[in-house]
């Protein structure tokens, strides 16, 4: 899925998840569709844990950006492994069609 974590100041590109992929394969359609979902909560989550006050779950030492980058790509990983918010879905049907398009 991601391949590494992001660090809290950058915005990963969820079409990168997109680029490269072998439509005729349906399993790595349905891999890129929930990468590109996972990408996309990611930086949903960044956004909404840029409020937060310095410490928390990661704590406020040195490395703690590192650390909380890390858990919101899990989270973002995980949403999306289990059903996401249908992001995946819809992204699997249009390239689907495409391929079809294609032919």
């Amino acid at each position: 899925m991601l391949q590494s974590a992001t660090p809290a100041n950058a915005q990963p590109n969820p079409m990168d998840a997109l680029r490269g992929v072998d439509r005729t394969n349906k399993t790595a359609v349905r891999e890129a569709a929930e990468e590109f979902e996972a990408v996309f909560l990611n930086t949903m989550l960044q956004n909404m844990f840029t409020g937060l006050d310095d410490g928390g779950t990661w704590g406020a030492g040195t490395g703690s950006d590192a650390w909380q980058s890390l858990l919101i790509d899990e989270y973002a990983k995980t949403i999306a492994q289990t059903g996401g918010i249908g992001l995946a879905d819809n992204v699997e049907r249009e390239l689907l069609a495409l391929q079809e398009g294609a032919r």
